[in-house]
């Protein structure tokens, strides 16, 4: 779960407004603000869209709270069947953040603990065929490449992976959670918000990464988050501001044109 649209996004001042707004407003407002519609917040939608990528180094520049609850109040205008929302989220910063993270980088580094965490779901197929395949390749030797990563480089692949449960040193970790009871349309559902997460930190001048990495490890993060029972862990994401140095940040993934995927009958 990391797939990447490089560039820069860069707001009008039309839009600055909104933002006052985030997380209240009336049916009328609402109303009111979605008939606003301009060239200006046409652009700046597609470029929060089109400048998403997921970053893989993050400066230790802290986000603030109130910017974080911002974004989350601005994705959970996601859509819901039935209105839902069957999202939560638990928001890791400090010291939190950082117990979890030497909980898993310990399990991850000792071969016989790590055996023992399983994924509660598959997220990807038992058996891969093209043109999947191909596009898993192909990103994975591409990043491998940035960082001078070979083939036969175990120990450099371990301890890029390794990196995912540091938050990619992002300030702010994020742990997505779900109800157990829910079936299949709640997950879809969930991936419009968490899309929407990462639209809103755009928006913001905010870069994220979201992470299958962490679902393997469910019942550490369970223990460390004291989470209820019921609840099922989703994927994490690192959010913060996107080391503009590092070499793995340059990453830009290619992405089908429509005419690729699309098919229009009249």
């Amino acid at each position: 779960m990391t797939s990447d649209a490089q560039g820069s996004c860069e707001l009008p001042d039309t839009a600055a407004p909104a933002r006052e707004a985030d997380t209240a407003g009336t049916g009328a407002d609402l109303d009111r603000r979605a008939g606003a519609i301009t060239d200006a917040t046409t652009a700046a939608v597609d470029a929060a869209i089109t400048s998403r990528r997921s970053v893989r180094a993050f400066l230790p520049t802290p986000v603030p709270r109130a910017t974080v609850e911002q974004i989350l109040a601005v994705a959970a205008r996601a859509p819901s069947g039935t209105n839902t929302q069957p999202w939560r989220v638990h928001v890791l910063t400090g010291a939190s953040r950082g117990s979890l993270s030497a909980k898993l980088c310990a399990a991850f580094d000792d071969p016989a603990a790590a055996a023992e965490h399983t994924p509660e779901y598959a997220y990807y197929p038992e058996r891969w065929t093209s043109p999947f395949i191909e596009r898993r390749r192909k990103v994975g030797w591409d990043l491998y490449g940035l960082l001078g990563i070979g083939r036969a480089d175990k120990a450099g692949m371990h301890a890029q992976h390794r990196r995912n449960y540091r938050f990619f040193d992002a300030p702010v970790g994020l742990i997505f959670t779900i109800d157990r009871l829910l079936e299949r349309g709640s997950w879809l559902d969930y991936g419009m918000f968490l899309q929407s997460v990462m639209i809103a930190a755009r928006a913001r001048g905010l870069d994220t990464c979201p992470q299958v990495a962490f679902i393997p490890f469910h019942r550490l993060i369970a223990e460390h988050l004291r989470l209820a029972p019921e609840e099922m862990v989703v994927c994490g994401m690192s959010l913060g501001h996107a080391d503009p140095n590092a070499v793995e940040n340059r990453l830009h993934t290619e992405r089908v044109p429509p005419a690729g995927f699309a098919r229009f009958h009249d």
